[in-house]
């Protein structure tokens, strides 16, 4: 079996329009990036967690978790973060402790660098990986190049059409290292990895064979559109399910109210079928190594929609080379995949 191809940046994937003549630089500032999490259900008010809203300023969650863990002296087993957000930002995040008969500490005596608690809440269920509705985010781009027009122009297509769902450049490692490392874990030549370490390298292979697959759909401008087929999933929601012939699907794809899916591969067979199947099979082809791998590791077919739908998109100009953007994305996508088709990034520190 041949090697998989190692990219080390994004930019060989498929732009939708074009790669964007304007360039910008994003988090001059941590302020620059500001992240607000969304939950999709109220907090119950009692129960043996403690949940507190923390508002965190160049600091690494993993890290803020452990302190708070010190903080409130349990395990930092015992802290629940829905996910890791970025360290060069202003955050705004749930985390959860698990204190069992146990008083609230004393908010006034948490003393963190970067790290306020700005309220608390008690809730019956620690805070899960992966429990949030959404994020919020702001982002300010700073020594914008370029026409104005274009750029509105961009982004008035972003807000009717949406953006590709592809994964971000965290997700592959420093310097997309995470991808070579899974071609070395699933030939066995990794010595005894950390879980998380393994899972990141799975995870990588995993979605990068995802981008491929959505890289190609937008060559052949069908990203956005129902091919015969096709697996759909409907927006707000992580349900989908196979094209059976129903000539209203492609409409309501047209409408946004289904995005087409692309392989999270895994083992067993493809729910695609025809057009879409042929296209998801050619990239996978590329990647046997990986493929074999995620086959034997037992993974179950998945999907991911291909299209993400910013709600909410606004934007103003506080100055001529200031342009500064909010819009809401569904938990799971990319911030930085946003602005990769508005602008060119001159200094790209990741989503």
């Amino acid at each position: 079996m041949s090697d998989p191809l190692y990219p080390t940046d994004l930019h060989a994937l498929a732009y939708v329009d074009g790669l964007p003549p304007a360039r910008a630089v994003l988090k001059a500032d941590p302020a620059d990036f500001v992240v607000e999490e969304q939950l999709a259900y109220s907090l119950s008010g009692e129960g043996e967690h403690l949940w507190v809203w923390v508002e965190k300023i160049g600091q690494n969650t993993d890290w803020v978790a452990k302190q708070l863990a010190k903080w409130a002296s349990i395990a930092p087993k015992n802290v629940g973060v829905a996910g890791k957000k970025d360290r060069q930002a202003v955050t705004y995040q749930w985390m959860s402790l698990h204190l069992p008969g146990q008083a609230d500490p004393a908010v006034e005596t948490l003393a963190i660098p970067g790290v306020r608690i700005l309220k608390t809440q008690r809730h019956h269920r620690k805070l899960q990986t992966g429990g949030l509705s959404g994020n919020r985010f702001t982002l300010t781009l700073r020594k914008v190049t370029g026409e104005a027009a274009e750029l509105e122009t961009r982004l008035q297509r972003i807000r009717e059409q949406g953006v590709p769902n592809y994964f971000g450049e965290q997700r592959f490692g420093n310097g997309f290292q995470n991808l070579p490392k899974a071609t070395q874990l699933f030939q066995g030549q990794l010595k005894a990895p950390k879980r998380h370490q393994k899972s990141l390298y799975i995870s990588a292979a995993r979605s990068w064979i995802f981008n491929e697959i959505l890289s190609r759909r937008i060559e052949q401008g069908c990203w956005n559109r129902a091919l015969p087929g096709d697996v759909f999933q409907l927006q707000g929601s992580q349900k989908w399910f196979a094209d059976d012939g129903d000539p209203s699907l492609a409409e309501r794809v047209e409408a946004m109210d289904l995005h087409p899916t692309g392989a999270l591969t895994g083992r067993g067979v493809l729910p695609t079928q025809g057009e879409a199947f042929q296209l998801e099979q050619t990239v996978m082809a590329r990647h046997p190594i990986w493929q074999a791998g995620l086959e034997k590791l037992g993974l179950k077919q998945e999907r991911r929609a291909l299209r993400v739908w910013p709600k909410a998109l606004t934007w103003q100009w506080p100055d001529a080379e200031t342009l500064a953007v909010s819009f809401e994305l569904p938990a799971g996508s990319y911030a930085t995949m946003v602005v990769r088709e508005l602008v060119q990034l001159e200094t790209d520190l990741g989503s």
